[in-house]
């Protein structure tokens, strides 16, 4: 989850488009066969599936503000601030009636059949860095924003202006439960969404539109008793079915949380250098993921197999330009180092990783001296 950062002209056009239009006066069947053609868009696109939903959110506001008043949100402040426009998706769209929810697969090309064995491999080999699997190719927003965009494009030449806006998880919205109620599928207890078809190895995407689209009926449930995903989380941030504890998470302490890390979580990290996907590879509806059809989330610079030492090595320079088009390059260099320097203290001993961590040991960040004497100090130097 990223910070929402209104863009001046974005907003300015959003307005405009909201001032100057009116939702045609379709018919029922004209909106019956304008969502028929919806759907069909979308596959053309690259979407593995879309659903239409309302916009009414009271039940996933009440579990925010729940969730909030625990603290379990962290040091995310702007998740307390955007809140009211959570509840509320016409403040982001006057006018707003429905949401047109999108789910883009997020597989590589490349990927082995057996990914999920191999993937839960890697994380025993302390030497490997690993990433989520999401974040080793192009920076899914944009990716995701410019395909709903194009679809938003065709709507309105079909149907003439509307009102409406193309949101990813930049923007304020409550994605999972407006994708639960479009019918793509249905929460899981990871808190992720969850589909028969794809596991829940997917990205969400949504246009609220005026337009008064018939809605898809929500996706039934289909995890019984399972709890695999909560019995896999390395620290223990699931602390109950649909209850997250991101503090504890290990993608908000590689990813979203700025300082140091909680020494007693470090251990726990193992050679996870940026987010973790140890609940959807524990998840048996991830048998079913999907490749995605687009290039664009093939893997880049070799970040499926990368040792942590390369990776280390790495100069602030070469991080910016090797994650350029990246959602990583957005941690910074500094992070990225914090990050893999608990890894390097977790993983087996050798004078190649002593090597590596004294070279970093006086660097110009304490933040990142912090945690490479910490794991030093894990190989008793």
């Amino acid at each position: 989850m990223t910070e929402w950062v209104p863009d001046g002209e974005q907003q300015r056009q959003a307005a405009a488009r909201v001032e100057d239009s009116r939702a045609p006066p379709l018919g029922p069947d004209a909106l019956k066969d304008l969502v028929a053609r919806i759907h069909a868009w979308g596959r053309e696109l690259g979407f593995g599936a879309i659903g239409i939903a309302d916009i009414d959110v009271s039940a996933a506001s009440d579990r925010l503000r729940e969730w909030l008043a625990a603290g379990r949100h962290g040091e995310m402040s702007y998740m307390a601030r955007h809140a009211h426009l959570r509840a509320d998706p016409s403040r982001l769209l006057p006018g707003a009636a429905r949401v047109i929810a999108a789910r883009l697969d997020y597989l590589p090309a490349s990927t082995d059949p057996n990914w999920i064995e191999r993937e839960t491999a890697r994380l025993a080999q302390g030497e490997a860095a690993t990433i989520s699997v999401y974040a080793r190719g192009r920076d899914y927003h944009k990716v995701l924003r410019q395909r709903l965009q194009q679809l938003a494009a065709r709507i309105v030449d079909a149907v003439g202006p509307i009102g409406y806006r193309v949101c990813t998880d930049s923007a304020p919205v409550f994605e999972v439960e407006l994708a639960r109620k479009s019918g793509i599928g249905w929460r899981g207890k990871h808190t992720l969404l969850l589909s028969p078809d794809a596991g829940s190895v997917f990205f969400l995407g949504e246009i609220l539109t005026d337009l008064p689209l018939p809605v898809d009926a929500p996706s039934s449930e289909h995890c019984g008793t399972c709890a695999r995903c909560i019995d896999a989380c390395p620290t223990g941030a699931i602390t109950a079915p649909y209850a997250l504890d991101a503090r504890r998470c290990i993608s908000y302490l590689t990813i979203e949380h700025p300082g140091s890390i909680p020494e007693l979580l470090r251990p726990l990290i193992g050679n996870r250098i940026y987010g973790c996907d140890d609940c959807q590879l524990a998840c048996p509806w991830n048998k079913f993921a999907r490749v995605s059809a687009l290039p664009d989330f093939d893997v880049r610079h070799g970040l499926d197999t990368a040792l942590l030492i390369e990776l280390f090595a790495w100069t602030e320079a070469q991080f910016e330009a090797r994650h350029a088009g990246s959602a990583i390059r957005r941690i910074g260099h500094e992070r990225w180092l914090r990050n893999i320097a608990v890894a390097l203290g977790n993983g087996p001993r050798s004078a190649a990783v002593i090597d590596a961590l004294r070279a970093r040991a006086h660097h110009v960040s304490a933040l990142v001296r912090e945690h490479v004497d910490w794991a030093l100090a894990r190989h008793g130097n």
